[in-house]
């Protein structure tokens, strides 16, 4: 993978901002600076932004503080309140990236294409490679279409650029009508191959449409997204299918083939850091074309990267339910409401968009999955069971579900039908290393099939060697075996796989008790207390085994004691 860091666009953005810390002598400013600053660092842009506009009032015209404000708003989506700022330190003459993202943005918002081009050749800059594209997109806007093309050529011919360049190039050209000059570029008959992304893909297959070519634009969509393309590809290759010409839509205007810059850009970051310039391009793009869903879609995507998840649900908000992207918005919402443990109001999302689509296994599935995750099974298993029943078809990819399935069953206490779906999901995805994992343990558990687990398990460490849960069974397998020498193995290796898991450091006290190392065995049960068994039973447990040995609990519990040696190791 390219290393975007490397680009000549990042390379002249750093990762902190760029003017001065403010001098902290003014009365009523060292606290609300201080405040901001740490929010700020915490990508908490509604606090960053509080704190700094107190600050803000004690010193008006202070370059840092204005600058992390123009950094709050920008992250918390309100840019227009990010422009007064912005302006003043314009007028200030102090330059500041930040500001003039916010600037510029506003100007191609306006469609003030003229002066924009003037404050790039003020020395205004989003970056060398938005600086270029945008200089592009500006002369399209003011009808200088042969100018705007050695724009986008000599981004082209820039190092690291070129794939980008290519793609506005024709993006413009197809925005002025020219879709065999676009289709040359899409194809890579020009130029070479145009890395295919869904956007690029939506766009060259309107190009082609728009040149009476449905069933080549139709062969596209199905050899990048296969059988699973986004709802808004699936109803244009409904339309292609049906005789329909595409209008060419991705790009309506100059002012978008602008927002698609921020977009692209903020796209390429993405792949690498979800830092503040990341966020502040998706912004722009927002700002700039705030009815577009993937910019929307990408801003939220970042903010829950950066773990702001009350601010994704914002904006996931902001797609209405008439979109093609709805769909997806909402799955994201229902995720960022989770991770912000609102997990009722997850559940109430995915329940009416189950409603509303029934077909859609992901949606069923997802629900399943939160019911799962809050360990309401009986509503798991019912959610996975509407998936299953929504297969077209037996596809490899489904073993997923019916392992899933089988969990929210087994924890039910439906061992039949969770047997079932793990043998399913086998025979979906043989030797998938978590199911062979999962049944082979609860076979463990339930204290049959021994051989048959012992296999399954051994498949499973050498698929995930490093998973410690995995190295874990086999080791607990080896010791319910009785071959407790291999046992220590392989308990010590999963121990130092996840040194603070309880009832990985549980099970290796158990198997050094079995090989007569008592000393051991009670400090690896310590541990295993000081790391917070998940239930009151496994604690009481392993405190009963230090008060009288394993064997003695055994004993207790109606099994038949360890044959152990007498060894304080």
């Amino acid at each position: 993978m390219t290393n975007l860091r490397s680009l000549p666009f990042v390379i002249s953005l750093g990762l902190g901002l760029t003017t001065a810390l403010p001098a902290l002598a003014a009365d009523g400013l060292a606290g609300p600076y201080l405040a901001g600053r740490q929010a700020s660092r915490n990508f908490e842009y509604n606090i960053a932004a509080d704190f700094f506009t107190r600050a803000l009032v004690a010193d008006p015209t202070n370059l840092g503080l204005l600058e992390n404000a123009v950094v709050a708003q920008i992250g918390r989506g309100s840019v227009e309140k990010a422009l007064p700022p912005a302006e003043v330190m314009n007028g200030l003459g102090q330059p500041s990236q930040f500001a003039d993202l916010v600037i510029l943005a506003d100007l191609a918002r306006k469609g003030d294409f003229e002066a924009a081009i003037a404050e790039l050749d003020k020395g205004r800059s989003a970056g060398p490679l938005v600086d270029g594209l945008y200089r592009a997109w500006a002369l399209v806007g003011m009808g200088q279409m042969s100018d705007a093309t050695v724009a986008f050529d000599e981004v082209t011919e820039t190092d690291g650029s070129r794939i980008f360049g290519l793609y506005h190039k024709a993006l413009a050209l197809a925005s002025v009508g020219d879709f065999e000059g676009a289709d040359r570029i899409l194809s890579g008959e020009e130029s070479g191959t145009v890395r295919a992304t869904k956007r690029g893909v939506i766009a060259h297959a309107q190009v082609l449409s728009q040149l009476e070519r449905n069933a080549d634009a139709i062969e596209l969509i199905d050899a990048v997204f296969g059988d699973g393309p986004s709802p808004e590809l699936a109803n244009m290759r409904a339309e292609l299918e049906a005789g329909e010409t595409l209008s060419f839509t991705l790009i309506q205007s100059p002012s978008a083939g602008i927002a698609e810059v921020f977009y692209t850009v903020a796209s390429a970051l993405y792949s690498e850091t979800s830092d503040h310039f990341t966020l502040a391009y998706a912004r722009m793009a927002e700002y700039i074309a705030p009815e577009d869903a993937d910019t929307i879609l990408l801003a939220a995507e970042v903010l829950e990267a950066q773990g702001q998840h009350d601010l994704a649900t914002e904006t996931y908000n902001r797609i209405q339910p008439e979109n093609p992207a709805f769909l997806a918005a909402e799955l994201g919402r229902s995720d960022a409401l989770i991770a912000s443990g609102r997990v009722d109001a997850a559940i109430e999302v995915l329940t009416q968009l189950a409603k509303a689509h029934p077909e859609r296994v992901d949606i069923w599935s997802a629900l399943g999955d939160t019911y799962r995750r809050e360990e309401q099974f009986a509503d798991a298993a019912k959610a996975y069971d509407r998936a299953i029943a929504a297969f077209s078809g037996q596809e490899r990819g489904q073993w997923i579900v019916y392992y899933t399935r089988g969990i929210a069953n087994e924890r039910e206490k439906n061992w039949d039908k969770a047997e079932t779906d793990f043998r399913k999901a086998l025979e979906l995805q043989p030797n998938q290393p978590s199911v062979l994992n999962y049944l082979g343990y609860s076979y463990l558990e339930r204290k049959e099939n021994y051989d048959e687990a012992l296999k399954m398990i051994e498949t499973a460490v050498a698929g995930r060697p490093d998973d410690g849960a995995i190295v874990d069974s086999l080791g607990w397998a080896l010791y319910r075996l009785g071959r407790y020498d291999e046992a220590v193995v392989q308990m010590e290796q999963a121990v130092e796989l996840m040194p603070v898991d309880p009832v990985v450091n549980d099970h290796l006290g158990d198997v050094y008790w079995a090989v007569g190392r008592q000393r051991e065995a009670e400090f690896q049960w310590k541990r295993a207390l000081s790391f917070e068994p998940a239930t009151e039973a496994e604690a009481a447990r392993i405190r009963r085994k230090l008060e009288i040995g394993l064997d003695a609990v055994l004993k207790e519990e109606g099994a038949e004691p360890l044959a152990i040696t007498t060894n304080d190791g």
